[in-house]
């Protein structure tokens, strides 16, 4: 009797827990069963914002749910990646992941691993960077820019769109190469300082190439970009390269899902967004920017945000800008 009643009392504690399980598959099975929110690390109407909405369009139409974009901005672009720390782990929160997340814990304390506690679904894209001033400028190359900065250590005023951004770290980094100071003014978004600089606000700026408009309205003066080679919509602007710099920066950028989201459902979110990203409205989306799909699996992410965050550590420490210890 007391044999049959062990038993019985085992299988009883059982079968919760195999129901959990069964209940776990089978919301992975049917995910997504509302709308899902994408948590962008940038302002409404900047390049980010514009084509995550079009990736976000194209993907509600393949889950069968709307996909909303929820604008974070400020703190560098970690914003979204520090709200996943306390959403649930049920797919139904993503957040675009911006190369500043990777730095994070070498400028910031803070209680989080950008590497362990965030599951990495696939990387999308990158950004093409330049450095632009006012078309009244006296800067008319980058040479005079550097020479000016010379002449007045400090005095020459850049923005971005944030303090330790890659815009941010990369100039810093081209002016130690250039044995320039700078004096760094920072942004919420392009937005914001697309303003500024054109208003003659700032000396110059350093972002994504969303200064386009302006650039093509004859507003503003491009004087570098930051890829291997020369952008077709700036083919008379040098890159950092051919400038002597050993630099390239496009900054990759995906989406990030909670620590703990289920296999299937991240399966199903990479499957989703991977089709949504090979929409031709999404590559128009793009290229109205100078921005190029660049996908990375939900394995190969992983692997990347690894090599990235020892990366950060390192332009971090050169540059002089980590937390005090």
């Amino acid at each position: 009797m007391q044999r049959r009643q062990l038993l019985q009392s085992a299988a009883a504690l059982a079968v919760p827990a195999l129901g959990s399980l069964g209940t776990a598959f089978a919301q992975a099975q049917g995910f997504p069963v509302r709308p899902i929110k994408l948590i962008v690390a940038f302002p409404a109407g900047g390049p980010t914002d514009i084509t995550m909405r079009s990736l976000a369009d194209n993907a509600s139409k393949i889950l069968g749910q709307p996909v909303i974009i929820d604008n974070k901005p400020g703190a560098g672009g970690t914003l979204p990646a520090q709200q996943l720390q306390s959403s649930p782990a049920d797919g139904y929160t993503l957040a675009q992941i911006p190369l500043g997340v990777f730095r994070l814990p070498y400028t910031t304390k803070i209680n989080w691993d950008p590497v362990k506690d965030i599951t990495y679904v696939l990387n999308l894209t990158g950004y093409a960077f330049g450095i632009v001033v006012p078309a009244d400028s006296p800067f008319k190359t980058w040479a005079d820019f550097v020479a000016y900065a010379k002449a007045h250590p400090g005095e020459l005023t850049y923005g971005s769109t944030g303090t330790l951004t890659s815009p941010h770290l990369t100039t810093e980094l081209i002016a130690q190469k250039a044995g320039i100071k700078l004096l760094h003014i920072p942004y919420k978004g392009s937005a914001d300082l697309m303003l500024a600089v054109v208003s003659g606000q700032l000396m110059a700026a350093a972002d994504s190439t969303g200064f386009a408009p302006q650039v093509e309205a004859g507003k503003l003066r491009v004087l570098n970009t930051w890829g291997e080679k020369r952008l077709d919509k700036f083919p008379n602007a040098p890159t950092l390269k051919e400038l002597g710099y050993d630099i390239v920066q496009n900054s990759p950028f995906g989406i990030g899902a909670p620590k703990g989201t289920p296999p299937d459902v991240v399966r199903r979110l990479h499957d989703a967004f991977k089709k949504a990203m090979e929409e031709p409205s999404y590559a128009s989306a793009l290229g109205r920017y100078d921005m190029l799909p660049n996908y990375m699996s939900t394995a190969d992410y992983g692997k990347f945000a690894q090599e990235t965050f020892l990366k950060e550590k390192a332009l971090v420490e050169k540059l002089g800008l980590g937390k005090p210890s």
